[in-house]
């Protein structure tokens, strides 16, 4: 069961409505789901859009603001459970020991930096949680053609590229989170 997700995604709305609609719905989806909300605490782009559509229908937020950028005015103080820390490395592991599982909505270059961080330490073992990303109207699939690559030629083997799910469905997501099985770390020998 699936208690708290981690989301990253834009503090940027993007170019079309169709991402802010999507960010809504995960949060509108994860409130009649009772799955908490982790996310960077902005009020911003698709993370205030995922984090009013858990609020608005009962649920329950937590976000962890990095000091630089609660101090820019980003933080979302309508949040329940707001925590400001030093810097990014502690929010994104403040992130990651909060959530039961991780998924990326589309974003920036940020958004996929934490998304992979994610799924790369699952190749060392520090990182037993599933990671996913939601592939609306394709936007992830580029960088999953660039994975299977990367274990085509042999840099990534098959049960960490498999330990990565993408779809444009919640509840095939919310599957995949639900019978996920970390694989066994990567050894030197």
């Amino acid at each position: 069961m699936i208690n708290s997700l981690a989301v990253y995604c834009g503090a940027r709305d993007g170019n079309d409505q169709k991402y802010l609609t999507a960010a809504r719905q995960l949060g509108e989806w994860m409130a009649a789901h009772q799955i908490d909300l982790v996310y960077g605490g902005g009020q911003f782009g698709l993370m205030g859009a995922v984090a009013n559509g858990v609020l608005d229908n009962g649920g329950t937020v937590h976000g962890i603001i990095t000091e630089t950028l609660a101090s820019r005015g980003a933080a979302y103080k309508k949040i329940q459970d707001l925590k400001i820390v030093p810097d990014m490395d502690h929010r994104k592991e403040k992130m990651m020991a909060m959530a039961d599982r991780m998924l990326a909505l589309p974003g920036g270059i940020g958004t996929l930096e934490e998304i992979s961080q994610a799924a790369s330490w699952i190749t060392i073992g520090e990182n037993p949680k599933p990671v996913a990303f939601y592939n609306q109207d394709g936007f992830y699939s580029p960088l999953e053609q660039v994975l299977k690559r990367m274990s085509h030629e042999g840099f990534l083997e098959k049960i960490y590229l498999d330990s990565m799910y993408f779809s444009d469905d919640f509840d095939q997501i919310l599957d995949f989170m639900e019978h996920y099985h970390a694989p066994k770390y990567r050894t030197y020998e």
